[in-house]
């Protein structure tokens, strides 16, 4: 009887160290997934994971930017401002990577744009110097600066890149 409990509590031990190596063998093999910044978009798409399973991965991209205005005075006159402020942050809908054969994946295209913030004053965009207050501000243009990819996996992070606005991308900060 003793010998069968022993043998039962080391089949599970097995098991339980087999299930664990299991779980963690999502990866990323060569091919990274590419950014291509356009205006106030960025579109992030491609690279290869296998290990996925039936568990569906998320992908979520968030991009970052600024915005420009112009400055009109009583008179009329335009003026670019001085300062560029921060864009709103546009954040993708949650998109399932599509497990193909033997659990592997590619991230789909997905685009997604930073958004007006709302209009700031005439002091934060730099119109007229010395903190003038009467001029009229009014969008110029949105510029996509940065992006982050994160894609999740049965909860788990497992995979996470920063963008620039080169298309350059580093993986992010562990923690």
């Amino acid at each position: 009887m003793r010998r069968t409990i022993t043998a039962l509590l080391a089949a599970l031990a097995v098991l339980a160290l087999t299930a664990g190596s299991a779980l963690g063998a999502v990866n990323q093999k060569g091919n990274l997934p590419v950014a291509d910044f356009e205006g106030d978009s960025v579109t992030v798409s491609g690279g290869d994971f296998s290990g996925l399973g039936n568990i569906p991965a998320i992908a979520t991209l968030t991009v970052d930017g600024e915005a420009t205005y112009i400055c009109t005075n009583k008179g009329g006159n335009a003026a670019p401002g001085q300062n560029p402020v921060p864009a709103q942050t546009g954040v993708s809908d949650p998109t399932p990577l599509t497990t193909a054969k033997n659990g592997r994946s590619t991230v789909p295209e997905i685009t997604t744009a930073v958004e007006e913030p709302e209009t700031p004053t005439a002091q934060a965009v730099g119109c007229g110097g010395k903190g003038s207050t009467s001029w009229d501000v009014t969008l110029d243009e949105l510029t996509a600066t940065s992006a982050n990819l994160t894609i999740t996996h049965d909860g788990d992070v497992i995979f996470c890149r920063n963008y620039t606005a080169d298309g350059t991308g580093t993986a992010c900060p562990a923690g």
